[in-house]
């Protein structure tokens, strides 16, 4: 951030009085400008034995299989956002049943958040921001080619737990040292 939003005047990074931390203030018209987490929200769409996967059209990781997932927009929940992005990415409406994993990102300043989510029928198609949609079993799926740790996080959690037959609710936080 190099200007003020409020008065157009210079920011600069120093930590503002009553903080514990460095902000852009306005040091003109004394405007602390927060700067906060991104929030990812998606589904892992269950379908009899397979999960949805869809295969990036955009950047980052162009052409590499996730799940559907994006930003939260303001004026919904998590989970409004959650199937907003899946139908945008795959044309498919679900079912969500609850909150399946939480990764806090740190590094990067992103939260990602996954509902588990079934599809009543196997009806999908790519969106605007994916080059294809497939269902994939547990054998099929493109390991080596996921897009983001998270996704390979989530989609391991819920093989093991279809084996143990309990979906139980997950949370982790990843350091950019550890994928």
């Amino acid at each position: 951030m190099n200007f003020c939003s409020e008065c157009g005047h210079a920011v600069s990074w120093l930590i503002p009085p009553g903080e514990d931390r460095e902000r852009f203030v306005c040091e003109q018209c004394n405007t602390i400008h927060y700067q906060n987490p991104r929030i990812i929200t998606g589904c892992l769409p269950v379908y009899e034995n397979k999960v949805l996967l869809c295969k990036r059209a955009i950047e980052p990781r162009h052409g590499l299989w996730t799940l559907p997932a994006g930003f939260m927009e303001n004026g919904e929940t998590s989970e409004q956002g959650a199937l907003r992005e899946s139908w945008e990415e795959a044309q498919v409406k679900l079912e969500v049943h609850h909150l399946y994993t939480l990764f806090n990102l740190p590094y990067i300043n992103q939260l990602y958040l996954f509902y588990y989510a079934s599809m009543p029928e196997p009806e999908y198609a790519p969106g605007t921001e994916s080059l294809e949609v497939e269902l994939f079993s547990q054998e099929e799926i493109p390991w080596d080619q996921l897009a983001f740790p998270v996704v390979e996080r989530t989609l391991r959690y819920y093989f093991a737990d279809k084996k143990q037959g309990e979906m139980i609710f997950r949370t982790e936080s990843i350091d950019r040292r550890h994928h």
